[in-house]
């Protein structure tokens, strides 16, 4: 039985591919997704991938991992430096969680250099631009299958 995993992308990354080019380079939030699927089947997982500009809608999907998914990658985007709600409820999570980001946040602003969410996961991926969600994927892999 193939392994599920859940992708969560937060705030404006629905914007990729026109916004800050020079930060999140010229991909789409779709092109992504199918570069994720792709490496998925490589490795005979099931992905949901989901995007939300909202607090609580990514919270509930948070919440949905106990029941539906072995494990969880996300790109809070902006509501890593912000939002409490969403750490608590990947704190509840025993399950692998990786934080993603596609631009490195300690290169830039100060405020984007805290990550509520960092202590409460397995492991931070970022600056590895688009890339970093093809390594996110084999790292929960291996998660997974060695029971981390």
């Amino acid at each position: 039985m193939p392994h599920r995993i859940i992708i969560i992308n937060g705030p404006n990354l629905n914007l990729l591919g026109e916004r800050e080019k020079s930060h999140y380079g010229n991909f789409t939030l779709e092109e992504i997704k199918n570069k994720c699927i792709q490496k998925s089947k490589q490795l005979d997982i099931e992905i949901e991938f989901s995007q939300s500009n909202i607090e609580g809608e990514i919270v509930t999907m948070i919440q949905e991992v106990r029941n539906k998914y072995d494990g969880i990658i996300i790109n809070a985007a902006g509501f890593t430096h912000s939002s409490v709600a969403i750490r608590d409820a990947l704190e509840i999570i025993k399950k692998p969680k990786i934080e993603l980001h596609i631009s490195n946040i300690y290169k830039r602003e100060e405020f984007r250099q805290k990550s509520l969410i960092s202590g409460v996961v397995n492991g931070i991926i970022c600056g590895l631009g688009v890339s970093g969600y093809i390594l996110a994927i084999n790292a929960m892999h291996e998660l997974i299958e060695n029971g981390n």
